[in-house]
């Protein structure tokens, strides 16, 4: 396993009141995953693969994206002591978990969008056909590369974050969220359906970027796992309620994907239920008790406490 472990990152430890080299800190997330993604693919992809799916599986992975999934990867290994090296590949392994989950996402039997990240969906890139056998290698690529023999994780970690992965991306995680969210298109959902969705849709991938990024520090507690899983739960729902904000006050140029897709698509949202004022409020709140969360760990979860105020006041 190839890590990029001349990579460093070099943003200082600071605290919540002053997130000045924040910025900087989430493009170096962004810069290592890339060059992570790009490696992987150069070593595995390239060899024997149909040059069509190779293509498509490259566009979706590594045309753009916010990579807030394996920032959260890094983010926490880092409060829980584990070496940068050793999170390139669960972050790797969750981005393409995404990015798989986004091809079939958009399309026309799923929420049938044609803009993703900025550019045309993999489905109207290249065809429906492609993409989803692309979303489907893009999904068993991240298991290869997070259970191939690894010098830094040792083989009972790779086991308990492919358990994780697995369990966030299927029946009772990300694939349950989108089946119960299509059910539910065109219906009057309660609000706690709605959350029940989202924390499987959206929540349950973000919970697993941060628990694999804890199950790389060999030392994790039971404890500490906890109060993780708790800051997760909570900036996942904050995530998708952002979402549900920003579909109503943004638009597609700034998303990177069709505005207003939900109301189009009659699915009730935060915004429908809660009023746009009282969603970004209730956003807020979750992401205060995402922060209150992680008050048994010290300046080194300081990341964690910038990306959880991330989640409510991002833009796109």
């Amino acid at each position: 396993m190839t890590t990029i472990s001349t990579m460093t990152m070099t943003m200082t430890s600071t605290t919540t009141k002053a997130p000045l080299d924040f910025p900087t800190y989430l493009a170096t997330c962004h810069t290592r995953v890339q060059q992570a993604l790009t490696t992987f693919f150069n070593q595995h992809v390239a060899k024997g693969t149909a040059p069509r799916l190779a293509d498509a599986m490259r566009y979706a992975t590594l045309s753009g994206g916010k990579r807030l999934r394996p920032a959260l990867v890094y983010a926490t290994g880092h409060a829980c002591g584990a070496p940068a090296a050793v999170l390139d590949t669960p972050a790797c392994a969750v981005e393409l978990i995404h990015s798989y989950s986004l091809i079939h996402d958009d399309l026309p039997a799923m929420d049938n969008d044609d803009l993703r990240r900025g550019q045309a969906s993999c489905h109207r890139a290249f065809d429906e056909a492609t993409a989803i056998l692309a979303g489907d290698a893009l999904q068993s690529f991240a298991f290869e590369i997070l259970t191939a023999p690894h010098t830094q994780l040792t083989p009972a970690q790779q086991l308990a974050m492919t358990h994780t992965l697995a369990k966030a991306s299927g029946a009772q995680g990300m694939v349950a969220g989108q089946a119960n969210d299509l059910a539910a298109t065109t219906q009057k959902i309660e609000l706690n359906t709605l959350e029940h969705i989202h924390q499987q849709k959206t929540g349950a991938l973000i919970a697993a970027s941060v628990r694999c990024g804890a199950l790389a520090c060999a030392t994790i507690t039971e404890a500490q796992l906890t109060q993780l899983e708790q800051y997760a739960q909570a900036i996942g729902l904050a995530f998708q309620i952002q979402d549900d904000v920003l579909d109503v006050v943004s638009n597609s140029a700034t998303l990177g994907k069709p505005q207003g897709s939900d109301a189009e698509q009659h699915k009730t949202t935060y915004v429908d239920l809660l009023g746009l004022a009282a969603a970004q409020h209730q956003a807020q709140q979750l992401c205060q008790q995402a922060i209150d969360a992680l008050s048994g760990f010290d300046e080194r979860a300081d990341r964690l406490r910038h990306l959880a105020q991330l989640v409510s006041t991002r833009e796109k």
